[in-house]
Protein backbone atom coordinates (compact mmCIF):
# COMPACT_ATOMS: atom_id res chain seq x y z
CA UNK A 1 0.00 0.00 0.00
CA UNK A 2 1.16 3.51 -0.79
CA UNK A 3 2.57 4.97 2.44
CA UNK A 4 0.82 8.30 1.80
CA UNK A 5 -2.57 6.56 1.79
CA UNK A 6 -1.90 4.40 4.85
CA UNK A 7 -2.81 7.02 7.58
CA UNK A 8 -6.13 7.80 5.86
CA UNK A 9 -6.87 4.07 5.57
CA UNK A 10 -6.11 3.46 9.26
CA UNK A 11 -8.24 6.46 10.27
CA UNK A 12 -11.17 5.13 8.25
CA UNK A 13 -10.91 1.79 10.08
CA UNK A 14 -10.72 3.59 13.44
CA UNK A 15 -13.75 5.76 12.63
CA UNK A 16 -15.83 2.78 11.47
CA UNK A 17 -15.02 0.81 14.62
CA UNK A 18 -15.77 3.82 16.83
CA UNK A 19 -19.14 4.35 15.19
CA UNK A 20 -19.93 0.65 15.55
CA UNK A 21 -19.12 0.71 19.27
CA UNK A 22 -21.11 3.93 19.67
CA UNK A 23 -24.13 2.37 17.97
CA UNK A 24 -23.91 -0.64 20.27
CA UNK A 25 -23.70 1.47 23.43
CA UNK A 26 -26.30 4.12 22.49
CA UNK A 27 -29.32 3.85 24.82
CA UNK A 28 -32.25 1.98 23.32
CA UNK A 29 -35.80 3.18 23.94
CA UNK A 30 -37.59 0.87 26.38
CA UNK A 31 -41.16 -0.22 25.75
CA UNK A 32 -43.94 2.34 26.15
CA UNK A 33 -46.83 0.09 27.09
CA UNK A 34 -49.78 2.45 27.40
CA UNK A 35 -51.44 5.25 29.31
CA UNK A 36 -50.78 5.21 33.05
CA UNK A 37 -52.86 8.21 34.09
CA UNK A 38 -53.83 11.79 33.50
CA UNK A 39 -53.85 14.64 36.01
CA UNK A 40 -56.40 17.46 36.17
CA UNK A 41 -56.57 20.54 38.39
CA UNK A 42 -59.95 20.91 40.09
CA UNK A 43 -61.25 24.04 41.78
CA UNK A 44 -63.80 22.23 43.97
CA UNK A 45 -62.68 18.73 44.97
CA UNK A 46 -65.97 17.56 46.58
CA UNK A 47 -67.91 18.49 43.42
CA UNK A 48 -65.28 16.85 41.23
CA UNK A 49 -65.46 13.68 43.32
CA UNK A 50 -69.24 13.67 43.00
CA UNK A 51 -68.77 13.72 39.22
CA UNK A 52 -66.28 10.83 39.22
CA UNK A 53 -67.87 8.85 42.06
CA UNK A 54 -71.56 9.65 41.91
CA UNK A 55 -72.07 10.00 38.17
CA UNK A 56 -69.32 7.91 36.58
CA UNK A 57 -69.24 5.31 39.36
CA UNK A 58 -65.53 5.11 40.14
CA UNK A 59 -63.86 4.57 43.51
CA UNK A 60 -61.06 6.48 45.21
CA UNK A 61 -58.49 3.94 46.48
CA UNK A 62 -56.13 6.43 48.14
CA UNK A 63 -55.01 10.05 48.20
CA UNK A 64 -51.94 12.15 48.96
CA UNK A 65 -52.25 14.84 51.61
CA UNK A 66 -50.74 18.25 52.21
CA UNK A 67 -48.77 18.91 55.43
CA UNK A 68 -51.94 20.40 56.98
CA UNK A 69 -53.88 17.18 56.38
CA UNK A 70 -55.97 18.43 53.46
CA UNK A 71 -56.07 16.38 50.27
CA UNK A 72 -53.46 17.32 47.70
CA UNK A 73 -54.23 14.65 45.09
CA UNK A 74 -57.26 12.34 44.95
CA UNK A 75 -56.82 9.18 42.88
CA UNK A 76 -59.70 7.87 40.77
CA UNK A 77 -59.14 4.22 39.84
CA UNK A 78 -60.12 3.24 36.29
CA UNK A 79 -58.52 -0.23 36.42
CA UNK A 80 -55.50 -1.89 38.01
CA UNK A 81 -53.13 -0.03 35.67
CA UNK A 82 -54.86 3.27 34.89
CA UNK A 83 -56.17 6.10 37.01
CA UNK A 84 -57.01 9.82 37.12
CA UNK A 85 -55.28 12.23 39.48
CA UNK A 86 -57.34 15.17 40.74
CA UNK A 87 -55.13 18.01 41.98
CA UNK A 88 -56.99 19.94 44.65
CA UNK A 89 -55.91 23.38 43.43
CA UNK A 90 -56.50 26.00 40.79
CA UNK A 91 -54.31 25.62 37.69
CA UNK A 92 -51.18 27.76 37.53
CA UNK A 93 -51.56 31.13 35.83
CA UNK A 94 -51.67 30.78 32.06
CA UNK A 95 -52.48 27.05 32.16
CA UNK A 96 -55.61 25.05 31.55
CA UNK A 97 -56.95 22.35 33.87
CA UNK A 98 -54.73 19.63 32.37
CA UNK A 99 -51.85 18.99 34.79
CA UNK A 100 -50.00 16.21 32.95
CA UNK A 101 -50.24 12.98 31.01
CA UNK A 102 -48.37 9.80 31.97
CA UNK A 103 -47.26 6.61 30.22
CA UNK A 104 -46.18 3.21 31.55
CA UNK A 105 -42.66 2.22 30.51
CA UNK A 106 -40.79 -1.04 31.00
CA UNK A 107 -37.74 0.73 32.45
CA UNK A 108 -37.78 4.34 33.67
CA UNK A 109 -34.01 4.78 33.98
CA UNK A 110 -33.45 3.38 30.50
CA UNK A 111 -36.08 5.83 29.20
CA UNK A 112 -34.34 8.72 30.94
CA UNK A 113 -30.99 7.81 29.39
CA UNK A 114 -32.57 7.29 25.98
CA UNK A 115 -34.28 10.69 26.01
CA UNK A 116 -31.07 12.36 27.13
CA UNK A 117 -29.26 10.74 24.19
CA UNK A 118 -31.89 12.27 21.88
CA UNK A 119 -31.29 15.74 23.25
CA UNK A 120 -34.42 15.92 25.39
CA UNK A 121 -33.85 17.83 28.68
CA UNK A 122 -34.21 15.37 31.56
CA UNK A 123 -33.22 15.32 35.21
CA UNK A 124 -30.14 13.57 36.58
CA UNK A 125 -32.01 10.62 38.03
CA UNK A 126 -35.26 8.72 38.27
CA UNK A 127 -37.13 9.16 41.55
CA UNK A 128 -39.45 6.95 43.54
CA UNK A 129 -42.68 8.91 43.85
CA UNK A 130 -45.00 9.14 46.82
CA UNK A 131 -47.09 6.36 45.28
CA UNK A 132 -44.06 4.04 45.37
CA UNK A 133 -43.47 3.84 41.62
CA UNK A 134 -40.39 5.01 39.69
CA UNK A 135 -41.01 8.08 37.57
CA UNK A 136 -39.65 11.22 35.99
CA UNK A 137 -41.11 14.09 33.95
CA UNK A 138 -40.24 16.00 30.80
CA UNK A 139 -41.99 18.60 28.66
CA UNK A 140 -43.02 17.97 25.08
CA UNK A 141 -42.60 20.48 22.26
CA UNK A 142 -45.69 22.41 23.39
CA UNK A 143 -44.73 22.52 27.05
CA UNK A 144 -47.17 19.76 28.06
CA UNK A 145 -45.89 17.89 31.11
CA UNK A 146 -45.27 14.22 30.28
CA UNK A 147 -44.50 11.65 32.97
CA UNK A 148 -43.01 8.19 32.49
CA UNK A 149 -43.86 5.60 35.14
CA UNK A 150 -42.33 2.22 35.91
CA UNK A 151 -44.73 0.45 38.30
CA UNK A 152 -43.13 -1.21 41.32
CA UNK A 153 -44.27 -4.32 43.25
CA UNK A 154 -44.57 -2.28 46.45
CA UNK A 155 -46.30 0.70 44.85
CA UNK A 156 -49.80 1.78 45.85
CA UNK A 157 -51.19 0.60 42.52
CA UNK A 158 -49.75 -2.91 42.88
CA UNK A 159 -50.79 -3.19 46.54
CA UNK A 160 -54.38 -2.38 45.59
CA UNK A 161 -54.61 -4.71 42.58
CA UNK A 162 -58.06 -6.24 42.30
CA UNK A 163 -59.55 -3.77 44.80
CA UNK A 164 -61.70 -0.65 44.38
CA UNK A 165 -63.21 -1.85 41.11
CA UNK A 166 -66.96 -1.39 41.65
CA UNK A 167 -69.50 -2.65 39.13
CA UNK A 168 -70.77 0.92 38.89
CA UNK A 169 -67.76 2.01 36.77
CA UNK A 170 -69.07 3.45 33.52
CA UNK A 171 -65.89 2.25 31.77
CA UNK A 172 -62.96 0.02 32.69
CA UNK A 173 -60.41 1.56 30.33
CA UNK A 174 -58.87 4.87 29.31
CA UNK A 175 -59.14 4.84 25.52
CA UNK A 176 -57.11 7.94 24.73
CA UNK A 177 -56.02 11.35 26.01
CA UNK A 178 -56.46 14.55 24.02
CA UNK A 179 -54.40 17.72 24.38
CA UNK A 180 -53.67 20.90 22.45
CA UNK A 181 -50.81 21.02 19.97
CA UNK A 182 -49.38 24.13 18.36
CA UNK A 183 -47.25 22.60 15.61
CA UNK A 184 -48.33 19.20 14.32
CA UNK A 185 -44.97 18.78 12.57
CA UNK A 186 -42.97 19.26 15.79
CA UNK A 187 -45.33 17.05 17.78
CA UNK A 188 -45.18 14.23 15.24
CA UNK A 189 -41.39 14.38 15.31
CA UNK A 190 -41.34 14.21 19.11
CA UNK A 191 -44.04 11.60 19.73
CA UNK A 192 -43.28 9.72 16.51
CA UNK A 193 -39.55 9.95 15.84
CA UNK A 194 -38.38 10.15 19.47
CA UNK A 195 -41.00 8.21 21.43
CA UNK A 196 -41.97 5.75 18.71
CA UNK A 197 -45.71 6.47 18.58
CA UNK A 198 -47.29 5.81 15.18
CA UNK A 199 -50.04 7.78 13.50
CA UNK A 200 -53.12 5.79 12.51
CA UNK A 201 -55.78 8.41 11.75
CA UNK A 202 -56.34 12.12 11.27
CA UNK A 203 -59.60 14.01 10.92
CA UNK A 204 -61.10 17.38 10.06
CA UNK A 205 -64.19 18.99 11.55
CA UNK A 206 -64.84 21.18 8.47
CA UNK A 207 -63.07 19.41 5.60
CA UNK A 208 -60.72 22.30 4.93
CA UNK A 209 -58.43 22.26 7.97
CA UNK A 210 -57.01 19.39 9.99
CA UNK A 211 -58.48 19.08 13.50
CA UNK A 212 -57.09 15.87 15.03
CA UNK A 213 -54.14 13.51 14.68
CA UNK A 214 -54.24 10.18 16.54
CA UNK A 215 -50.92 8.61 17.61
CA UNK A 216 -50.77 5.11 19.16
CA UNK A 217 -48.19 4.08 21.77
CA UNK A 218 -45.49 1.82 20.27
CA UNK A 219 -46.11 -1.19 22.52
CA UNK A 220 -49.83 -1.13 23.29
CA UNK A 221 -53.27 -0.04 22.08
CA UNK A 222 -53.73 3.29 23.89
CA UNK A 223 -53.28 6.52 21.98
CA UNK A 224 -53.07 10.28 22.25
CA UNK A 225 -55.05 12.76 20.20
CA UNK A 226 -53.46 16.00 19.04
CA UNK A 227 -56.05 18.80 19.11
CA UNK A 228 -55.14 21.28 16.38
CA UNK A 229 -56.15 24.94 16.20
CA UNK A 230 -54.88 27.93 14.25
CA UNK A 231 -55.26 30.01 17.40
CA UNK A 232 -55.05 28.09 20.68
CA UNK A 233 -58.02 28.64 23.02
CA UNK A 234 -57.47 30.72 26.14
CA UNK A 235 -56.37 28.65 29.16
CA UNK A 236 -59.80 28.87 30.81
CA UNK A 237 -61.50 27.71 27.59
CA UNK A 238 -59.56 24.47 27.03
CA UNK A 239 -61.74 22.02 28.93
CA UNK A 240 -63.35 20.66 25.78
CA UNK A 241 -60.04 20.08 24.04
CA UNK A 242 -57.87 18.74 26.87
CA UNK A 243 -59.88 15.62 27.57
CA UNK A 244 -59.96 11.99 28.63
CA UNK A 245 -61.74 9.37 26.51
CA UNK A 246 -63.20 6.32 28.24
CA UNK A 247 -64.00 3.18 26.27
CA UNK A 248 -67.56 1.80 26.48
CA UNK A 249 -69.21 -1.08 24.58
CA UNK A 250 -72.53 0.72 24.05
CA UNK A 251 -72.93 4.49 24.33
CA UNK A 252 -76.73 4.40 24.45
CA UNK A 253 -76.73 1.92 27.35
CA UNK A 254 -74.11 4.01 29.14
CA UNK A 255 -76.32 7.08 28.85
CA UNK A 256 -79.28 5.17 30.28
CA UNK A 257 -77.11 4.04 33.21
CA UNK A 258 -75.95 7.58 33.92
CA UNK A 259 -79.43 9.08 33.70
CA UNK A 260 -80.72 6.54 36.25
CA UNK A 261 -78.21 7.64 38.89
CA UNK A 262 -79.09 10.22 41.57
CA UNK A 263 -75.96 12.23 40.69
CA UNK A 264 -77.43 12.90 37.25
CA UNK A 265 -79.89 15.29 38.86
CA UNK A 266 -77.07 17.37 40.33
CA UNK A 267 -75.07 17.06 37.10
CA UNK A 268 -77.74 19.22 35.54
CA UNK A 269 -76.79 18.88 31.87
CA UNK A 270 -78.37 16.87 29.06
CA UNK A 271 -76.43 13.83 27.88
CA UNK A 272 -76.83 13.46 24.13
CA UNK A 273 -75.09 10.86 21.94
CA UNK A 274 -73.60 11.66 18.56
CA UNK A 275 -71.47 10.01 15.93
CA UNK A 276 -68.06 11.64 15.61
CA UNK A 277 -66.11 12.46 12.49
CA UNK A 278 -64.24 9.20 13.11
CA UNK A 279 -67.53 7.34 12.67
CA UNK A 280 -67.74 6.17 16.28
CA UNK A 281 -70.66 6.74 18.66
CA UNK A 282 -69.74 8.91 21.58
CA UNK A 283 -71.05 11.24 24.25
CA UNK A 284 -69.43 14.17 26.02
CA UNK A 285 -69.60 14.76 29.77
CA UNK A 286 -68.08 17.70 31.64
CA UNK A 287 -66.78 17.93 35.20
CA UNK A 288 -67.58 21.03 37.31
CA UNK A 289 -64.58 22.87 35.79
CA UNK A 290 -65.64 22.07 32.24
CA UNK A 291 -63.04 19.37 31.58
CA UNK A 292 -64.42 16.86 29.11
CA UNK A 293 -64.76 13.14 29.78
CA UNK A 294 -65.73 11.44 26.55
CA UNK A 295 -67.39 8.03 26.36
CA UNK A 296 -66.63 6.32 23.06
CA UNK A 297 -67.23 2.98 21.37
CA UNK A 298 -64.26 1.19 19.78
CA UNK A 299 -65.90 0.42 16.41
CA UNK A 300 -67.54 2.73 13.88
CA UNK A 301 -71.34 2.89 13.90
CA UNK A 302 -71.66 1.31 10.43
CA UNK A 303 -68.74 -1.09 10.83
CA UNK A 304 -66.75 0.59 8.08
CA UNK A 305 -63.48 2.49 8.67
CA UNK A 306 -63.44 6.24 8.06
CA UNK A 307 -60.53 7.24 5.81
CA UNK A 308 -58.09 9.78 7.23
CA UNK A 309 -58.43 13.42 6.25
CA UNK A 310 -56.09 14.94 3.69
CA UNK A 311 -56.78 18.50 4.86
CA UNK A 312 -53.70 20.59 5.75
CA UNK A 313 -52.86 21.40 9.37
CA UNK A 314 -54.03 24.80 10.63
CA UNK A 315 -50.45 26.03 10.91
Amino acid sequence: MNRSKRPAFLFAIFLASTLAVSAQTAPVRPRILGISHVGFFVSDLPRALDFWHGLLGYDEPYDLKNPDGTIHIAFIKINDHQHVELFNQQPPAGSGHLSHIAFVVSNAEQMRRYLASRGVPVGNKVSKGMTGDLNFEIKDTDGNLVEFVEPQPDGMEARNAGKFLPATRISDSIYHLGFLVGSSEKSIKFYGDVLGFHEFWRGSSNGTQLSWIDMQVPDGNDYVEFMLYRDLPAPDKRGGQEHISLLVPDVQKSIATLEARPAFQTYGKPIAPHTGVNGKRQVNLFDPDGTRAELMESETANGKPVPPSTAPPPR
